[in-house]
C-alpha cells in the first residue's frame, strides 16, 4: 500500500527499481521512493510512487541495487578530522605493510619542506599480511630529511629522526605526565612516543607540525565530507577533541555551513579544553551557545565527550586500566549540575565498568537535586560495562554509543584480560535488551578508521580487522539490527529521531545506493562496501559507476601536494599496485580465534614499543616480529 502524504504532490526526485531498506517500524523493503524539498514524500512500489512524477522530476533507475538510509556516525571527530584530512596519508584498509610503505615513500617525494608526512591513526598492524608495523629504521631510510609522524590508534606514535629534530625532542626533553618518550641506552629518543595511557603526548607532538590556512582547511573539510559521502555517511555527531577549542577551531565548518557547502549533517558537542578549569569553560560556553542552535546541516548538540579531565579513563588496552583520582566526583558533579540547570544534553567518555559506576553515582546524585526530566545524556564506548550499570543508565533515561574500537584493539584486550572477558566487550545485545538507546559509530579518525562498513562488519561478524573471532553469536547483531544502530539508533543521540534515520514520509531524504547487497553478500565482504550514489537533502552529493553523470563537479585538492590528491582516503593503496590492484579476499576472515591469539597478543605487546634498533633485534631474536607497533 502507498505510504505518502494525502495529496499526490509533485516530486523533485524519484528513485525506482531498487531494494530499499526503509528502516520503518516494520523494517520493510520497498522498490521506489519520491523526494520533495529535501524530504521523503512517498515510498512504495514503482507504480505507486510514479504518480508523483511530472515532466521536470528527476528519475533514477537503481538497476536493482540496494538502498539504505544515510549512515549516521554517532561518535566521529568529524570537525578535527576534516580540518586535517588534506594533511594526512590514510592507511585505513591497506592490506600489507609493503603497500603502506610504498604510499609513504611516494608521499615523501611529493611533500615540500617544511611540511610533514603524517599517518594519523585508523590502522592496525593486524590488518597487514606481515602482522607488523614499520620500524624507525624503515622510516629513516625512506625519509632522511622529511619529518614523518605515524600514529598507531591511541597508544603510540613513531617519529623519524627528522620529525624529532623538527619538534626539538632530545636527551633533555622531559616526559610529559601520562606519557613516555622512549629512549635508547644512551638516553636518546628513539622516535617512539607512548601514551601511558594519556594520548596528550601524541596530540601535543602532532600539534607542532605545520597547519593548513583557513581556505585550505575549508577545502580539506569538503574533501573529508565527500569521502564520508562515498562511504554512505550522511550524518555525524561530532565528539569534540583535544586542541579543538570553541569557537576558534569551528571557523571553517561554520563558514561552509553559511555557504551551504556541507554534504554531511553535523551535530557537535563542546569538549573541555583546560584541565582544572572545566567549570569555567562550560560557564563561558553556556553564554555563547545553546543546544539546537543552527540548522539541519550544522547544529550545536551539547557538551562532551570529555566533561572533566579527572574522568578521562581512556581506552588504550595496551595499558592497565587507569585509577581515576579522588577529585573526580566533585569536579564532575559541578559541571553536570551546570549543564542540567541550563538544559544542555551531554555525553561522557566511559570505557571501564569501574569508571562507569563512579560516574553514575554522580549523575544519580545530581538527578536527585536537579531532575534530568528527559534531558538526553549518554555514555560513549562502555566496553566493559556490567548488567547492573546498564540498568542504572536505563533508570536515568540515558543511552550508549558503541564504536568499533575492539575491531582494532581486540587482540590487545584478549592479551590483557582474556578471551572470556572479550566475548561481551561491549555487551551490545544486553544494552538493547535493557531498552537502552544504542547508536553506532567509529571514534575516528585517530582511534579507528572512519569506514562505517568496517564497524558494521565488526558488529555482524564479531571479528577484528585482523580476523580474530571475539564474540559468540549471542553478542553479535543481525545485519538489519546493526544497520539500525547506524541509522534510527544514532538519530536519538542528537535529538533528531523524528527527522532522520528512516526512509519514511516527512523524514530527511538522505540515502545511499550500495556497491553490493549488504543483506546477502558474504559476511567478509561487508567491510569493502561503499556507495555508488549518495543523496543528502534530496540532492546528489556522490555518484559513481553507472550514476557517474550525476556526480557533483570535481573539487581541486589544496594544497596540491596533499596525500588526498594522489591516494584519496580509504582504499587508496591501489596507486602502489598499478598492474593489479588488490582484490578483497574472503579468506581474510579465517583469522585466529580469541583463545589462540592471547599468547601471541601478550608477547606482541611486550615487543610493541621496541623502537630502538637494539630492542627490535632482541624481539626478532626471541622469535617475535621485529616491530615498532
Amino acid at each position: 500500500m502507498l505510504k505518502a502524504t494525502e495529496s499526490a504532490e509533485t516530486a523533485d526526485l524519484i528513485v525506482c527499481n531498487g531494494k530499499i531498506a526503509t528502516q520503518d517500524d516494520r523494517q520493510s523493503f520497498v522498490t521506489a521512493l519520491a523526494v520533495k524539498d529535501g524530504r521523503i514524500l512517498a515510498t512504495g512500489s514503482g507504480h505507486e510512487v510514479m504518480r508523483h512524477a511530472r515532466a521536470d522530476t528527476l528519475r533514477i533507475d537503481l538497476n536493482g541495487r540496494t538502498v539504505i538510509p544515510g549512515l549516521n556516525d554517532s561518535h566521529l571527530h568529524v570537525i578535527r578530522g576534516g580540518l586535517n584530512f588534506n594533511l594526512e596519508l590514510r592507511w585505513d584498509g591497506v592490506p600489507t605493510l609493503a603497500d603502506a610503505l610504498c604510499m609513504l615513500r611516494r608521499q615523501v617525494l611529493r611533500t615540500p619542506a617544511p611540511q610533514w608526512v603524517r599517518v594519523v591513526g585508523g590502522w592496525t598492524e593486524f590488518q597487514f599480511a606481515e602482522k607488523r608495523g614499520p620500524t624507525a629504521a624503515e622510516l629513516n631510510a625512506i625519509a632522511p630529511d622529511t619529518p614523518v609522524f605515524i600514529m598507531h590508534l591511541g597508544d603510540s606514535a613513531l617519529l623519524n629522526a627528522a620529525a624529532l629534530r623538527a619538534i626539538g625532542y632530545g636527551r633533555d626533553t622531559s616526559d610529559p605526565p601520562g606519557g613516555e618518550i622512549q629512549r635508547d641506552r644512551l638516553g636518546r629518543p628513539t622516535g617512539m612516543l607512548i601514551a601511558r595511557p594519556d594520548m596528550g603526548i601524541l596530540h601535543a607532538a602532532l600539534e607542532k607540525g605545520p597547519k593548513l590556512g583557513h581556505d585550505e582547511q575549508m577545502n580539506s573539510m569538503r574533501h573529508f565530507l565527500r569521502e564520508l559521502n562515498r562511504l554512505g555517511v550522511t550524518s555525524a555527531i561530532d565528539a569534540g577533541g583535544d586542541f579543538q577549542a570553541y569557537p576558534d577551531d569551528y571557523g571553517a565548518i561554520m563558514a561552509l555551513a553559511k555557504r551551504g557547502e556541507l554534504t554531511v549533517r553535523i551535530a557537535y558537542s563542546l569538549f573541555v579544553q583546560h584541565a582544572g578549569q572545566e567549570l569555567d569553560d562550560y560557564a563561558r560556553w553556556v553564554t555563547l551557545a545553546r543546544p539546537g542552535d543552527g540548522d539541519g546541516f550544522l547544529r550545536m548538540n551539547g557538551a562532551g565527550e570529555l566533561l572533566v579531565y579527572s574522568a578521562a579513563d581512556f581506552g588504550n588496552f595496551l595499558e592497565p586500566r587507569p585509577d581515576l583520582p579522588a577529585a573526580l566526583e566533585a569536579e564532575l558533579a559541578a559541571v553536570v549540575r551546570l549543564l542540567v540547570r541550563h538544559r544542555w544534553p551531554f555525553r561522557l567518555h566511559a570505557t571501564y565498568d569501574e569508571s562507569i559506576g563512579r560516574f553514575l553515582n554522580v549523575l544519580e546524585a545530581v538527578n536527585r537535586d536537579i531532575p534530568f526530566d528527559g534531558l538526553r545524556w549518554f555514555f560513549d564506548h562502555c566496553e566493559t560495562i556490567s548488567d547492573a550499570n546498564i540498568a542504572r543508565i536505563a533508570a536515568l533515561g540515558g543511552g550508549v554509543t558503541v564504536q568499533h574500537r575492539m575491531a582494532f584493539q581486540g587482540e590487545y584486550f584478549i592479551a590483557r584480560y582474556g578471551a572470556e572477558a572479550a566475548a561481551r566487550t561491549p555487551p551490545i545485545r544486553a544494552m538493547l535488551a535493557a531498552g537502552l538507546p544504542v547508536g553506532a559509530g567509529t571514534d575516528a579518525t585517530r582511534i579507528a578508521s572512519y569506514n562505517p562498513f568496517v564497524s558494521l562488519y565488526w558488529m555482524v561478524s564479531g571479528r577484528t580487522v585482523g580476523g580474530t573471532a571475539l564474540y559468540p553469536e549471542r553478542n553479535r547483531l543481525s545485519r538489519m539490527e546493526a544497520l539500525r544502530r547506524y541509522t534510527v539508533g544514532s538519530a536519538w543521540f542528537s535529538n533528531e529521531d523524528d527527522r532522520k534515520g528512516a526512509l519514511v514520509p516527512g523524514q530527511y531524504a538522505d540515502f545511499a545506493v550500495l556497491t553490493d547487497d549488504y543483506f546477502t553478500i558474504d559476511e567478509a565482504r561487508i567491510k569493502f562496501l561503499s556507495s555508488v550514489l549518495t543523496v543528502v537533502d534530496g540532492k546528489v552529493v556522490h555518484a559513481d559507476d553507472e550514476f557517474a553523470p550525476l556526480a557533483p563537479p570535481p573539487l581541486a585538492v589544496r594544497p596540491a601536494w596533499s596525500p588526498v590528491a594522489e591516494f584519496g582516503g580509504v582504499g587508496g593503496f591501489g596507486q602502489c599496485r598499478p598492474a593489479a590492484p588488490a582484490q578483497p579476499r574472503a579468506a581474510a576472515d579465517a583469522g585466529p580465534d580469541a583463545g589462540s591469539v592471547r599468547g601471541y597478543g601478550r608477547r606482541f605487546a611486550q615487543c610493541l614499543h621496541a623502537a630502538a634498533t637494539e630492542s627490535v633485534k632482541q624481539c626478532e631474536a626471541s622469535g617475535q616480529p621485529g616491530v615498532v607497533f
